[in-house]
């Protein structure tokens, strides 16, 4: 399902929360209290790219009513010259309770499909690079550093 604005609330607060499932053994505590401290920041920002349209977002909610998982994807952010998918998938998260029930693999179909597509994945970030290879992806070398690591691209070709 796509958000709303009124959506960016549960989305900053799941952005926060599955950031520190996935990325509690890679990074030190302090990046999750110093991105917590900032929750108004991120809600107002989230607020801003539901409004804009800059990327495509979809959520997961639990019969509940809880957000659960949720995937961002847009027109690819690298330069041309690494002929590139035009597909990035920017964000793909959901929360822990969740891992390998089907949900990440269901809203990675549900915003790609088998498109062609990359992505940067956080090295270290073992669970996330086994699910994107038997989503078809691959690592191609290439690597940027990022305030909180290095990232590892990951590719998807036709």
């Amino acid at each position: 399902m796509a958000p709303t604005v009124e959506d960016a609330e549960a989305l900053a607060d799941l952005h926060l929360d599955v950031w520190e499932d996935a990325y509690a053994d890679l990074m030190p505590a302090s990046v999750f209290a110093e991105r917590r401290a900032r929750r108004a920041q991120r809600v107002a920002s989230w607020r801003s790219i539901i409004a804009a349209g800059s990327s495509a977002n979809l959520l997961a909610w639990s019969s509940q009513g809880r957000l659960m998982g949720f995937s961002s994807t847009g027109p690819g952010r690298d330069s041309p010259e690494d002929a590139l998918p035009p597909l990035e998938l920017m964000a793909l998260y959901v929360r822990a309770e969740v891992y390998g029930t089907g949900l990440g693999y269901a809203l990675c179909e549900a915003a790609m499909g088998s498109s062609p597509a990359y992505l940067w994945v956080l090295d270290g970030n073992a669970r996330a690079t086994r699910f994107y290879e038997r989503q078809g992806f691959v690592l191609d070398g290439a690597t940027k550093p990022d305030d909180v690591g290095l990232e590892k691209r990951m590719v998807r070709r036709a």
